[in-house]
């Protein structure tokens, strides 16, 4: 694992200490550090926490992401990160006794962590822990109040000089300020791509804080943890980076670690801020631009413009100078094209300076990360402009979310732009697809039949204020693409069938008398009435499917809007088809494949990622496989819950674990209760139903 992962003990200690202790235990000790928050409602999968960082340095994968995009694909694109905060100390508004700079970190490059043994200096109060809510109103984090669909709200202070388990943080001066963090993601497809990090920073001393900088420091890395583990120091040096000034978009790509494999960027882009600033000011008679982009190296360079800062006045000086402004004249004799060769460095961008932040005032400064397929063929490890052509539409989308009903983003509410009626300018207003149905998948032999709702038909958009439904479209993946290197759900999903209104020129004006049902219909313990139904044939049983069913609308021409969809990710279903429950008696229990070969493409690479089914099983019944010397190796307990859907598999190929199998299936790893392998060989088994003890008898061979 990288050298800075053993160097993490102030902050990650106190993490797996806590996280080992029971409730009672864990608030005795103050350790209210959570880190257990990852965002998860779009396609990126970003972890939060409640002292100031983002990612969690590898220490919680693979159970948990980093930042992994797309979501369930294992491709990472970060170490860690964290919000920086500088300025100088004063008594008063005239800055008299003024001190300093001083630099709080929320997180530091390790280099830094061995001169300093700290850099993580942002604390919380005991019983503070990270508060999650959705404008979703399915979820059951359901907030009128929330901005995304998945909020995170966090609070966090630098005033204090231990960490919450009592260990100083060395060389910490505080600033004085409290700092309210909120995190908000979408699901929208054209939104599932960005995180926005909006941070509120109230000064809670009685000093006045003057010419400050906020930025986020990141240790970016975009590798493929399904290809490459994160272990030792080669994996974190592949990285190539650049900077968009327009955007104000500071990035990373993999060069030559995974190529191939990590066809992606990572980028971390500031959006704005209140009080807004001037796009260039002045210090004596030099303009500084206010957003500022700078890199360095972890370790192991002669290049002083790449040195990592060792102290407050070193991070400070590296965020006031950066690298490249406007036109590149705050180079320090850096070639940009430098920067894309690989390496194992940081990145940072800021935002700065504020002139002052009186006792009890509060300045806001908002980021994004931002994550992005490459486009186009050129190769994987190149960094051209059109391969940033995706990381660029998307930071734009970022933009847009941000501003909201500022359209031309001048910073006042010009006249047709208050679309809420409040006087203000209301942020993180996106124009929104109609309601994502509510879709259930019932998986049965060979078959699934795809039900779903109508209230995506009442949706109305928030921009235009019209309802503006105009059809579904059906979406499935197939056979056996869980077993890809590279699991993108998105691309792997395939357009099955799609209807829409009649009337217009939008769609195919197929109208929707082919699948909605004469009554609505319920399932037993739901709620739902689903008004319409789609049936699927011609399938494998055993496979691993996905379904989704989403909504469109019919476009926006005043404001120049294509036809907008709800997101195929958000009511994903995955399903296994297989036989139903059966108690007849003239049916046979079967095993498949049989013969069994090991190593086929239904496997994944490992013992433990194999898997066969017996079918034809009773809703409840004991399943007992015996050797021919009739040696019971396994005994396997089965209901229509507990159908072998906890495999290893499963867990590896089926990321949720919520995959839905037909009821009269169960799965097995050929391992037996002794936690061995079985070896070559034919093996015998009983079925033997629970309701009516009857039993049934088969057999199976296997061939390694």
């Amino acid at each position: 694992m990288k050298l800075k992962s053993a160097l993490l003990p102030i902050l990650f200690t106190a993490i797996v200490f806590a996280s080992n202790l029971g409730d009672e235990k864990r608030f005795n000790k103050k350790l209210d550090d959570d880190n257990s928050k990852y965002t998860n409602v779009g396609n990126i999968g970003l972890t939060l926490t409640n002292f100031g960082t983002y990612g969690h340095g590898f220490t919680l994968w693979p159970q948990q992401p980093n930042c992994e995009f797309p979501l369930g694909s294992g491709i990472e694109h970060l170490f860690d990160g964290g919000v920086w905060v500088g300025g100088f100390l004063s008594n008063d508004s005239l800055g008299s006794g003024r001190v300093g700079p001083f630099v709080t970190t929320g997180a530091v490059d390790a280099a830094s962590i061995a001169a300093r043994g700290g850099g993580f200096e942002y604390t919380n109060d005991p019983g503070s822990f990270i508060v999650e809510r959705s404008s979703l109103l399915d979820s059951r984090f359901f907030d009128p109040l929330a901005i995304s669909h998945q909020d995170f709200l966090m609070d966090y202070v630098d005033t204090n000089t231990t960490l919450p388990n009592g260990e100083t943080i060395e060389d910490h001066t505080p600033l004085g300020i409290a700092v309210h963090h909120q995190s908000y993601a979408w699901n929208f497809p054209f939104a599932n791509f960005f995180v926005i990090m909006n941070y509120t920073i109230k000064n809670v001393s009685n000093k006045y804080i003057d010419s400050v900088y906020v930025g986020l420091w990141t240790d970016a890395v975009v590798r493929n943890t399904k290809i490459t583990a994160p272990r030792g120091s080669a994996f974190f040096n592949k990285g190539g980076n650049g900077y968009n000034d327009s955007l104000k978009i500071a990035y990373e790509f993999d060069a030559t670690g995974d190529v191939g494999f990590t066809d992606s960027y990572i980028g971390v882009q500031f959006l704005g801020s209140t009080p807004m600033l001037d796009s260039v000011f002045k210090i004596g008679e030099t303009d500084f631009p206010s957003v500022h982009f700078t890199s360095w190296q972890f370790r192991n360079t002669d290049d002083p413009n790449f040195f990592a800062p060792q102290n407050d006045f070193d991070r400070y000086d590296k965020k006031l100078r950066g690298f490249f402004g406007g036109d590149n004249r705050y180079g320090q004799g850096i070639n940009p094209a430098d920067l894309k060769s690989p390496s194992n460095r940081s990145i940072m961008i800021s935002r700065g300076h504020f002139k002052k932040i009186a006792p009890g005032d509060s300045i806001n400064v908002v980021f994004a990360i931002v994550t992005a397929k490459k486009f186009g063929s050129d190769p994987p490890s190149l960094d051209t402009e059109e391969q940033k052509t995706n990381l660029y539409a998307n930071a734009e989308w970022a933009l847009r979310a941000y501003h909201g009903e500022d359209r031309n983003r001048n910073g006042i509410l010009d006249p047709g732009e208050d679309l809420d009626g409040d006087g203000k300018i209301t942020r993180y207003i996106l124009p929104a697809p109609p309601m994502t149905p509510i879709v259930k998948v019932v998986p049965e032999n060979q078959k699934a039949t795809i039900y779903w709702d109508k209230r995506a038909e009442e949706s109305i958009d928030p921009i235009s204020g019209k309802k503006d439904f105009e059809g579904y479209k059906i979406y499935r993946t197939q056979s056996g693409f869980d077993l890809t290197a590279v699991q993108d759900i998105l691309s792997s999903l395939v357009l099955l069938a799609q209807f829409d209104s009649t009337g217009n020129s939008i769609g195919y004006n197929t109208g929707f008398s082919f699948v909605e049902l004469d009554e609505p219909i319920k399932f037993p313990g739901d709620r739902t009435e689903y008004y319409y139904k789609f049936e699927v044939d011609n399938l494998l049983n055993g496979w691993q499917y996905l379904f989704s069913v989403t909504a469109f609308d019919e476009g926006d021409e005043e404001n120049n809007l294509q036809s907008l969809e709800s997101s195929p990710l958000a009511n994903l279903q995955r399903i296994i088809p297989g036989t139903q429950p059966t108690e007849e008696p003239e049916i046979n229990v079967g095993v498949y494949p049989n013969p069994y070969y090991a190593n086929a493409f239904w496997d994944g690479n490992s013992e433990r990622l194999r898997k066969l089914y017996f079918f034809n099983l009773p809703a409840e019944c004991e399943i007992t496989i015996y050797t021919l010397a009739g040696d019971i190796i396994k005994r396997i307990q089965h209901n229509q819950s507990s159908n072998g859907s906890d495999l290893r598999w499963f867990e590896n190929y089926a990321s949720d674990g919520k995959q839905i199998m037909a009821g009269g299936e169960h799965a097995w790893d050929l391992i037996t209760d002794n936690d061995q392998a079985i070896a070559t060989g034919l093996y015998l088994f009983t079925v033997k139903n629970d309701r009516n003890g009857e039993i049934k008898t088969g057999k199976f061979l296997i061939v390694k």
